[in-house]
């Protein structure tokens, strides 16, 4: 039986070895700039973005190729049966074969002379429809930065909440016991022991609401970051630089030179524009240089001897010229122009609306330094407050009511400040998203 006992202690132990190094590997401490090239790295919506560049790559290269010259070959074979094969002229007469063979091979080329332009300008589309691929990458890799730090910093601010919680537990967890020697020595009643039992039963359920959100926020972190879902995260320690806040016009001037979306109305206004010179291009005359070169042969044999078939080779030039577009044409050219001036005007709507993201985007950052320094002044004031208070308690001059309110400001006022630094630190991050500098 010893044996038998042994022999299974091996595995068990190793398996136990096994679930626990699993176990120590689902949990992880995370700094931000981790998170963000995780997040990076992790992107389907970035990888979805590289595709539709590849695309618009694709297509600039095959408006490219529309630019190079044109050639053809052909080759084929025809086999008469001419079974009237008599022709006659009054008394004279052409007399033609049973049957015949032909074949017939033909290779040629061409090149836009004039009227290439009109190549060129579908080029030069094409070329900055790209460029504005490229750009809503940049801008999915923003959005994608910007979510990853706004998670990051909402889980950090419940893991703050959650330590805060934990102490005001141990405290309370003190109080109570000092409340019950007091009401065992007579020196408090039974309903004072009642309220420091009641303020803890707040405290937990305000950490059972804390951990729901711990779970789900780590969960959808864990999905972005490409991470194990089960994996554990731990923020590492932030801490954030004294910032010096520069004058409102320093920041929207960076936006008006960073975001995204206003470079891309200037690409637009360029295809606009190019647009304009391929409809009036409608109107000018086009000239083709071509060449042909023929092989035809009336012998069966499809190679036959010298004498048999003929090979001219034809050099040629086609000027054409649909002038009924210099009546026809001006209305697309109106068209055209009225198009680049919506995109100039939507251009000046998104000017307007980035002014004001930046505006409040700086006036929120403004307005959570000033809670933080606020909220410091808050917990100095709590913490003496709350110091004269037990002390009053302990003297039995202040009432248990006094005490647990004195306990509950000290407390609210220390979460409060926590999430005040959380909120710190993501307006900072939403003012550099808002200018256009979140990655750069």
């Amino acid at each position: 039986m010893i044996t038998i006992l042994k022999s299974y202690a091996v595995p068990a132990l190793v398996i136990t070895m096994l679930f626990g190094t699993t176990a120590m590997a689902q949990d992880r401490t995370i700094t931000l700039k981790e998170a963000v090239t995780l997040g990076i790295q992790n992107s389907k919506t970035l990888k979805l973005s590289k595709s539709k560049i590849d695309e618009a790559i694709s297509q600039y290269e095959q408006a490219k190729d529309k630019s190079l010259p044109s050639a053809s070959a052909s080759f084929g074979y025809d086999r008469a049966e001419i079974p009237a094969n008599t022709i006659k002229f009054g008394t004279a007469s052409i007399g033609l074969p049973k049957n015949d063979n032909a074949w017939l091979g033909t290779v040629s080329a061409s090149e836009t002379i004039l009227g290439a332009h009109k190549l060129k300008y579908a080029r030069e589309s094409t070329e900055l429809l790209s460029q504005v691929s490229r750009l809503d990458a940049d801008n999915d890799k923003d959005q994608i930065t910007y979510d990853v730090i706004s998670s990051y910093y909402n889980l950090y601010k419940v893991l703050q909440s959650k330590k805060v919680v934990q102490q005001n537990l141990n405290s309370i967890d003190q109080q109570i016991k000092q409340s019950q020697r007091f009401f065992d020595q007579g020196l408090v009643t039974k309903n004072d022991v009642l309220r420091f039992q009641l303020q803890r039963a707040n405290i937990e359920l305000n950490g059972i609401d804390l951990e729901t959100n711990r779970k789900i926020i780590n969960y959808n972190l864990d999905i972005m970051l490409g991470l194990p879902e089960n994996t554990n995260l731990a923020i590492d320690t932030i801490t954030e630089a004294d910032r010096q806040l520069a004058p409102l016009t320093n920041y929207i001037d960076t936006a008006m030179l960073n975001r995204i979306e206003l470079k891309q109305y200037d690409l637009r206004t360029q295809v606009a524009e190019t647009s304009i010179k391929d409809v009036k291009a409608n109107a000018m005359p086009t000239l083709a240089a071509s060449a042909q070169a023929y092989y035809v042969g009336i012998a069966a044999d499809p190679l036959p001897k010298t004498g048999t078939y003929i090979t001219p080779i034809v050099f040629g030039l086609n000027l054409s010229w649909n002038f009924s577009t210099l009546w026809n044409n001006k209305n697309k050219v109106t068209q055209a122009k009225i198009q680049r001036e919506e995109v100039i005007e939507t251009k000046n709507i998104a000017i307007d609306n980035v002014k004001k993201e930046v505006n409040q985007d700086y006036q929120n950052y403004t307005m959570a330094l000033d809670k933080i320094k606020l909220l410091q002044t808050s917990i100095d004031q709590a913490g003496e407050n709350n110091k004269i208070l037990e002390s009053k308690y302990k003297s039995n001059i202040a009432s248990a009511t006094d005490r647990v309110d004195a306990e509950t400001l000290l407390y609210q006022a220390e979460i409060n400040l926590e999430l005040a630094k959380a909120d710190a630190g993501l307006a900072y991050y939403t003012l550099l998203k808002s200018t256009g500098k979140l990655n750069k």
